[in-house]
């Protein structure tokens, strides 16, 4: 799912000729374009999609759509370490995936997925 999120804008900077932002989104902060907002400021709250702050938000509207996407698990989803939860998926545990990253993450669920397409056939002869 993508969502709409709403985010804090922490600073600003103009970057080969476009408008950019760190936004934090509840202690996520990303990369955001501001171009279709080219008056927000820092401290101000915006609704991101995609990578684009697309409508300016009041504190108290942001705050309250954070908490819900929260409890809902929502930030989690969107902004969540992929291979951490394919891990979870496939039935691992995220937190004995090796540090070094993704690459070693991603052989890891690998072969999970590999393990269990085998049981898959074995089960379907």
């Amino acid at each position: 799912m993508c969502l709409a999120v709403p985010g804090r804008v922490l600073d600003i900077e103009e970057r080969d000729g476009t408008r950019m932002a760190s936004v934090d989104f509840g202690g996520v902060v990303k990369e955001v374009c501001l171009e279709y907002l080219p008056d927000l400021r820092v401290g101000e709250y915006a609704i991101v999609h995609v990578g684009f702050a697309l409508q300016r938000l009041d504190e108290e509207s942001a705050r309250q759509t954070l908490e819900l996407f929260a409890e809902l698990g929502m930030l989690q989803e969107e902004f969540g370490d992929a291979w951490e939860m394919a891990a979870a998926e496939a039935g691992m545990d995220p937190r004995a995936l090796p540090s070094e990253g993704a690459p070693a993450a991603q052989a890891a669920v690998a072969e999970m997925a590999v393990a269990q397409a085998a049981v898959e056939e074995v089960r379907d002869r």
